[in-house]
């Protein structure tokens, strides 16, 4: 397993500081290589500029500007976005690694005389988990659309292996939560990770169940 980690808040002592600790000790656990994209840490710059714009489809010459990001892409099999939900959606850094990063010829292949729409560019990734906290509540969330998480779990999704594995936790109403409450998710994201990264057993069997 080759898991690349991309995380996204500006706070070393936040909640989902404390995500990334667990989502990177179950992967320890599970014996995967792990790169760890900290957007906030690395000083990414999440602006797209004219320039890039420009050659956006100028492939492969596009990827130079993210080159690291892209290696780091193209490498792994196992995608994990850990960030806060902020307006419904994506932090500004968070939205800003996606359209820089997920380029024409790395993410998707564009339409071309034999095809009239994009193509998966992703199909080495088998999963895709994503972890994160909300201010607002499940249900306001699911109200506006919780358009972030259509953004990864649809969008970046349909551009991934066919039978790609999912992994998704959120922490609403994260602005009036508890240590109780707290402790909680993490155990949640904890089960959710065993099952995600085959480190739950099967009963009776002695061995994790197939990944």
């Amino acid at each position: 397993m080759r898991a690349l980690v991309v995380y996204c808040h500006p706070k070393p002592d936040s909640f989902n500081a404390g995500i990334l600790k667990l989502v990177l000790e179950k992967l320890e656990a599970a014996g995967a290589e792990v790169k760890v994209s900290d957007l906030y840490a690395d000083g990414f710059q999440p602006v797209l500029s004219a320039g890039e714009l420009d050659g956006y489809l100028d492939c492969p010459g596009n990827v130079g500007p993210v080159a690291q990001e892209v290696e780091k892409v193209r490498w792994c099999d196992t995608l994990i976005f850990v960030y806060p939900t902020w307006w419904y959606g994506l932090p500004a850094m968070l939205k800003g690694w996606l359209d820089r990063v997920l380029l024409p010829d790395v993410a998707f292949l564009m339409p071309d005389q034999h095809n009239a729409t994009i193509r998966p560019g992703l199909t080495h990734i088998t999963r895709l988990g994503v972890f994160t906290t909300c201010g607002a509540s499940w249900w306001l969330t699911r109200f506006i659309g919780a358009p972030g998480r259509r953004t990864l779990l649809r969008g970046v999704r349909l551009l991934c292996a066919k039978r790609c594995r999912t992994a998704f936790a959120a922490h609403y109403l994260m602005d009036s939560s508890s240590d109780p409450s707290r402790a909680a998710h993490l155990k949640r994201i904890s089960a959710k990770l065993d099952k995600f990264l085959g480190l739950t057993r099967e009963r009776g069997a002695g061995r994790p169940v197939s990944a």
